[in-house]
């Protein structure tokens, strides 16, 4: 249960970041036809039901990539799996502001605890959701059967029209054989433009899609965007059908339709189900001023609308490509970012709240200083159990440099680059440096430095991630590893 809520939870980020990026599509959209803006809704919708997708440069979720994402799954990952096991745990939002104020507020595993503190608010949480799906779905159950109740004496008029006086608005019901019910005492007029606004329902299939994103929704319903997404689908659905209509009745007609739209307006009570498709039951005053500025669009502007729904949906369903950095980068440092040997962009680039993402912990290296006379030999990451690690391996190559000759300055460097490491790599435990002798004096002997977070804390006085915000707080922790 609790691996089924994260993987719900990665995808209604994910799917939070898009619905944003609908939001603001809408904004330019206001003027072109909402059967468009009702179709950007299809791009939350994918990232609501499936949890993987493509990769492509073209992606607008580059802009909050989480810095662990596990490219070969397909899958957007914010929170790991195995958060309920970490000693520290660290989700990253893609926000680095979000992100630090998230981790803040999580529960530290205690040494001699039997179960992480964290385990349990994964597990109380799962519930929680769980509960609420479930009184969700058994309310819309209830209100179904309620619909269907108070429609059960409806008189046949023609075909798929009924009539009662039950209700107090037209809708749509029913799934698989849709009828259209009108309250009695209709004017002609007000049936002609019923009739036409939820026949363009039927024949839209809206009376499928509605209750499918209510379904969709209960699903994310812990999501505050999710509701406002639903809220804004539907306004755009309801404003393209009438569109629809307006553009079979023409412009003498909007006085009629919008003076129908008023007279079978209702009030919403209660939480929304999913359906029917009310005729007079949804953002009635906005409906009605869209209608009365109705203009039939031009084929210029229908096109470029055409282009930016491609393109929006398109940026919104796929996964960015993996940002690759060299370990090896040598590019040469500039003033401002260069201090005491500390490449201070590449460190704060590469800052990463998880040891398991080897593209950011080899640009984090490449941005320390090395020790002389040692050659990079690559680094291996231990991330299947606590305590995480690093371990950064060099070949002494250089018979002068020995390793205990040395001296404490070797030994003080590989001290600080380890603080610099502690504080811009959130869930590392402790950093090991192996240093394997190739000069052929001491046998091809090997020497390691291991270095805890613990060790580093204690001797800072407190947590060193709190320097990894800025530049300016990345000199001040190397100004104080100076003088240790």
């Amino acid at each position: 249960m609790t691996s089924l809520f994260l993987l719900i939870l990665n995808m209604s980020v994910t799917a939070s970041y898009v619905a944003l990026a609908v939001m603001l599509a809408r904004i330019p959209l206001r003027r072109a036809p909402k059967i468009f803006s009702y179709l950007l809704w299809l791009a939350v919708a994918i990232r609501l039901v499936i949890p993987v997708s493509f990769t492509s440069s073209f992606s607008i979720l580059r802009l909050v990539q989480p810095q662990a994402d596990k490219t070969d799954t397909g899958s957007m990952v914010f929170v790991p799996q195995d958060i309920g096991m970490m000693k520290n745990p660290v989700v990253d939002t893609g926000i680095r502001g979000i992100s630090r104020i998230v981790n803040t507020s999580f529960p530290a595993a205690k040494p001699l605890a039997s179960v992480n503190p964290m385990q349990i608010v994964v597990w109380i949480g799962s519930a929680v959701w769980i509960a609420g799906v479930a009184v969700l779905l058994l309310y819309s159950i209830f209100s179904y059967l309620k619909m269907r109740a108070s429609v059960r004496t409806a008189t046949l008029v023609k075909d798929n029209l009924f009539e009662t006086d039950r209700i107090a608005t037209p809708f749509v019901f029913g799934f698989l054989k849709p009828k259209i019910y009108v309250p009695t005492g209709l004017s002609e007029q007000e049936l002609s433009c019923v009739l036409l606004h939820e026949q363009t329902h039927i024949r839209r299939r809206d009376y499928l899609i509605k209750p499918l994103a209510y379904l969709t929704l209960i699903v994310h319903w812990f999501n505050p965007l999710m509701w406002l997404s639903y809220a804004l689908m539907s306004k755009d659905m309801e404003m393209s059908c009438d569109e629809q209509v307006m553009s079979k009745m023409g412009d003498r007609m909007k006085g009629s339709y919008s003076q129908t739209l008023l007279s079978l307006s209702v009030s919403r009570s209660g939480l929304s189900t999913g359906s029917p498709l009310a005729f007079g039951e949804s953002h009635i005053k906005s409906r009605i001023q869209n209608v009365l500025a109705y203009r039939k669009a031009s084929s210029w502007t229908v096109a470029v609308s055409a282009v930016v729904i491609a393109a929006v949906v398109m940026g919104c369903t796929a996964n960015p490509k993996p940002i690759l950095e060299s370990p090896q980068l040598s590019s040469q440092p500039s003033a401002q970012s260069d201090y005491l040997g500390y490449r201070l962009d590449l460190l704060l680039k590469n800052k990463t709240p998880y040891i398991g993402s080897a593209s950011k912990v080899g640009g984090l290296i490449s941005g320390l200083p090395r020790p002389e006379g040692l050659e990079s030999n690559g680094i291996e990451l231990q991330t299947t159990a606590q305590p995480y690690g690093l371990t950064i391996r060099y070949i002494k190559n250089d018979s002068a440099m020995g390793i205990h000759e040395g001296t404490i300055n070797t030994e003080a460097l590989y001290y600080r680059n380890s603080i610099l490491l502690f504080s811009l790599i959130d869930n590392v435990d402790r950093v090991t440096y192996s240093i394997a002798d190739h000069t052929g004096q001491n046998a091809g002997a090997t020497d390691r430095f291991t270095f805890t977070r613990e060790q580093a804390e204690k001797l800072l006085g407190g947590d060193v991630r709190q320097y990894s915000a800025d530049e300016e707080s990345l000199r001040q922790l190397i100004d104080r590893t100076q003088k240790l």
